[in-house]
């Protein structure tokens, strides 16, 4: 919520208050996924050295609930990017964090669905984030002097700062850590399970010492092959982003386009479990991207073909159906490294930098593509073609890419370690 409440503030004057112009908008946007590019596979790195990451990941947490709230007291364009640049930074330290704490909690078959119960997070921000935000703007404008738009920054911001305070008690460690809610052969039990899965090559004492796993990462072409898959995917998607634009094109007011967004990222998040559940007990990934991404590729269809208000509705769902392929695509390129934790760190990171990457560039382009690519009249087909290759092309090339990325995973042929 609060790096996507921005799409939303745009709506209640975020633009004129701030004196933006042309292209600036979409950098305020870009500028926050450079920082978050920039601290991934730092972070991850430093992660798996601690003891205790939860109190690492919690610090993070309040910092960039923070820097929200300082993007809600910016008086410029230029305070506004720093700021938001800032919360790259630090939001940059919790998603590929948690993925990798997932990873060692939990099986390979069984990673795939707790991804979607965690990545979940973000589908519920698209849902309750459109419905917080069109409370506040519909009415916290002018109340002590500041736009509605600010309130959204401060409230949503100031909730942040709460919540880090309590996932302070609530975030997990690594099994290895004593914690007082699992006994010592609890712990044991949760560290043999991850031993056997990976076929125990998490101890092979001198290959982490031989390698680090920075370099270890940097040179398998697994590891290249999906975060190169990951930012063709995360480009295609960033029309998540401009949902709130995407949806105020229909023409109705701030508060009625916000509650619109919330029904097709309800029934994206729906599918996103029944997809990871079937993803698992099939052990099959490549179907499960392309088939969310299909539907991704019906809904921009639609939208392109027909000026009817509720086709192009009914066009956004079939659009949030593509973000599933994205927790699926995550799950792949953790179940694809199944050697050192430092290594399978920055694999994660290094992926998830990749797909931010993907948001830099498309943030950018997508300022013609929101404003004459879906919506427009249907003289100007050709044009909106040609400015929709982006989606078209990230969706087809992704998936083929994450194969041949995964023909390269390493197959387990170690014995199972006595229990």
């Amino acid at each position: 919520m609060d790096r996507s409440n921005v799409a939303a503030a745009r709506l209640k004057g975020l633009e004129e208050d701030l004196h933006m112009t042309g292209q600036q908008f979409n950098t305020l946007i870009s500028v926050t996924y450079v920082g978050y590019v920039l601290m991934q596979v730092p972070s991850n790195l430093f992660l798996d050295q601690l003891r205790r990451p939860s109190a690492y990941l919690s610090f993070f947490i309040f910092v960039w609930g923070l820097l929200s709230i300082g993007t809600g007291v910016a008086t410029s364009y230029h305070g506004a990017l720093i700021s938001r640049f800032l919360l790259g930074l630090s939001e940059a330290v919790f998603y590929p964090g948690v993925v990798f704490m997932l990873s060692r909690w939990y099986k390979r078959d069984e990673l795939g669905l707790r991804m979607a119960y965690f990545s979940c997070g973000s589908t519920v921000s698209n849902i309750f984030g459109s419905l917080a935000a069109s409370g506040v703007l519909a009415i916290m404008d002018g109340k002590f002097g500041y736009s509605a738009w600010r309130w959204l920054f401060f409230i949503e911001g100031g909730l942040t700062c709460i919540i880090a305070l309590v996932s302070f008690y609530v975030i997990p460690d690594f099994p290895t850590t004593p914690v007082s809610w699992l006994t010592s052969e609890e712990r044991m039990l949760a560290q043999r399970r991850i031993t056997e899965d990976t076929c125990g090559t998490d101890h092979d004492l001198f290959k982490s010492i031989q390698r680090s796993g920075l370099a270890e990462a940097f040179t398998d072409w697994t590891v290249w092959w999906l975060a190169i898959s990951m930012a063709i995917l995360n480009a295609s998607l960033s029309f998540g982003v401009y949902f709130p634009t995407l949806a105020a094109t229909m023409g109705y007011g701030p508060t009625i386009t916000l509650l619109l967004c919330a029904h097709p990222w309800i029934l994206g998040l729906a599918t996103s479990f029944v997809v990871m559940r079937h993803s698992d007990a099939s052990g099959d990934r490549f179907w499960h991207v392309t088939g969310p991404l299909l539907m991704g590729i019906v809904g921009f269809v639609t939208a392109i073909l027909t000026m009817n208000t509720a086709v192009r509705y009914l066009s956004l769902f079939f659009m949030a159906q593509s973000t599933v392929a994205y927790v699926v695509l995550l799950a792949w390129v953790s179940n694809s490294i199944h050697e050192s934790s430092s290594k399978r760190a920055v694999a994660i990171a290094f992926a998830t930098a990749a797909a931010g990457f993907g948001n830099i560039g498309a943030s950018i382009s997508m300022a013609g593509f929101v404003g004459s690519v879906l919506f427009q009249v249907v003289h100007d087909l050709h044009l909106r073609i040609r400015d929709n290759h982006s989606y078209v092309v990230g969706v087809s090339i992704a998936p083929y890419v994450a194969q041949r990325g995964s023909r390269q995973e390493r197959v387990c042929t170690c014995p199972t370690p006595g229990v």
